[in-house]
């Protein structure tokens, strides 16, 4: 790999990651008020949830990287980072509306939405290379459970 492409690369994985840094940084410390709240079964520890996110973002930035850099048109690579970058935003959101406003439902609303537009950008994602859209299915599905730890803690709480 050049040294362009690696930059490139460095450039996408350090982005995905920043957005989660930074929702964190507004969310403040989550464990103290996820520490306290009835959850549901199968609720993860609170430490797990920034290793697997860190790991979420990295796979993210680097699926995105792969579409900027394929050779399909500029305009079918275009739409699905639009997509990319719309799911970005909502997913840097979720964490701040749950936890810092404790808006729990409409915590609920945002994860839905996200979980419609990561369908989508996988979608977008393997039509333009294939590996892209299949290394977000692990995205996907921690989203799937964490719409459930969502749906759980309204009911619950």
């Amino acid at each position: 790999m050049n040294k362009k492409k690696l930059t490139e690369l460095l450039i996408f994985i350090v982005s995905a990651e920043l957005v989660g840094a930074l929702s964190a940084l507004f969310t403040g410390s989550f464990s103290a008020a996820y520490d306290v709240m009835q959850k549901p079964p199968l609720s993860p520890p609170a430490f797990l949830f920034p290793v697997v996110w860190t790991i979420l973002y990295a796979v993210m930035g680097t699926s995105a990287y792969l579409v900027f850099n394929s050779r399909k048109p500029q305009y079918e690579k275009g739409g699905a980072l639009k997509i990319y970058g719309v799911q970005l935003i909502v997913n840097f959101f979720w964490s701040i509306i749950y936890f810092r406003l404790e808006m729990r439902g409409v915590a609920l609303l945002d994860i839905i939405l996200l979980d419609m537009l990561v369908v989508l950008m996988i979608i977008r994602f393997y039509r333009i290379r294939q590996i892209s859209g299949i290394m977000n299915v692990p995205y996907l599905l921690w989203l799937l459970f964490a719409t459930y730890l969502n749906l759980a803690t309204v009911i619950l709480n």
